[in-house]
């Protein structure tokens, strides 16, 4: 009975702060049982909605660290469009070893220079990644010509998101990938810590002898590599590289970045919190779309259910 009591006071003191996972155990319970008859429980379509929200939260991994840093990235999805394009070329023309070359490198090269104008020139990161927003789109379309490059190398596709990876659909092995280095590195390395301490208070942070430009460098590295990954992912899933790949996904890899805990203002979040968070925007997507609802009504919905979630759980940060 004791211990019983003692788990109820610590729910109650700690629901708030772990209010993605309940939300995210609620809202699937709700469409298991609302849409029962409809398979939302089938197993492909739970495997679907891993499919469709992995690359988010591959992006929303970095995205923690960077938001943790207290920087923004608003150039991944316009990166992941970037790699898409470069990789395609790289096959098409060189082999699949130079194509995944090439969009890592993409995602490398874009990375150190985000990283320089926003720690040398001094250049908000916000603005710096904006401006690079449109530099990837326009070199994607640029160099593609605006048109689609087909990939037609199997062993690419199967291993960057068409087949099957020691046994799990390839894209969830890429998250899951992912998802377990990035909990290491954040929660049990001191590069982690000092990515916490930068975020938290970048003066104190600099009195104890952090580089906080190098930690923000190598942030802005992480977050462009993992959106030219996304968009090899991209590429190897829909068998094509094309510049209109990853449109908009920086609102959705942010989204689930602050809906899974991670602070916009940096020196606060949790990895793990932001795959789930991903998952619970790839749960609440599925599950509207199996009940009819249209277009405009699904963004309503959504949008609502997203605000409660992050209201909530900041309130109860307000009180601690």
């Amino acid at each position: 009975m004791q211990l019983i009591n003692n788990f109820f006071i610590n729910f109650k003191k700690t629901w708030r702060q772990n209010i993605i996972y309940i939300g995210f155990v609620v809202v699937f319970l709700f469409f298991a049982i609302t849409l029962y008859d409809s398979g939302f429980l089938s197993t492909n379509n739970i495997l679907n909605i891993g499919r469709q929200t992995a690359i988010i939260a591959i992006m929303a991994v970095a995205m923690t660290l960077v938001l943790s840093s207290g920087e923004i990235d608003l150039s991944v999805g316009s990166v992941a469009g970037l790699a898409s394009v470069t990789t395609a070329l790289a096959i098409k023309y060189y082999g699949i070893f130079f194509g995944i070359s090439a969009g890592l490198c993409t995602g490398v090269i874009v990375g150190i220079l985000n990283g320089l104008v926003s720690t040398r020139l001094m250049v908000p990161t916000f603005l710096t990644t904006l401006a690079m927003m449109g530099i990837a789109k326009g070199v994607s379309m640029w160099i593609s010509g605006t048109r689609s490059i087909s990939i037609i190398e199997d062993p690419y596709t199967n291993f960057f998101g068409s087949g099957d990876l020691f046994g799990i659909p390839s894209l969830l092995f890429w998250m899951l990938t992912i998802g377990i280095i990035g909990h290491v590195i954040y929660r049990h390395t001191k590069f982690g810590r000092q990515i916490l301490a930068v975020g938290g208070n970048v003066v104190s942070a600099n009195y104890s002898g952090i580089n906080t430009n190098k930690i923000k460098f190598f942030v802005m590295i992480i977050s462009s590599l993992m959106a030219a990954l996304a968009g090899m992912l991209y590429a190897g899933r829909l068998h094509t590289g094309r510049f209109q790949l990853g449109e908009g996904d920086e609102l959705s890899v942010i989204a689930a970045a602050v809906l899974g805990g991670t602070s916009l203002f940096g020196g606060k979040g949790t990895v793990i919190g932001s795959v789930i968070g991903a998952l619970m925007i790839g749960v609440i997507n599925n599950g509207l779309i199996l009940m009819g609802l249209e277009y405009p009504q699904q963004l309503i919905a959504r949008g609502a259910i997203i605000v409660l979630a992050v209201a909530i759980s900041e309130s109860g940060k307000n009180k601690t």
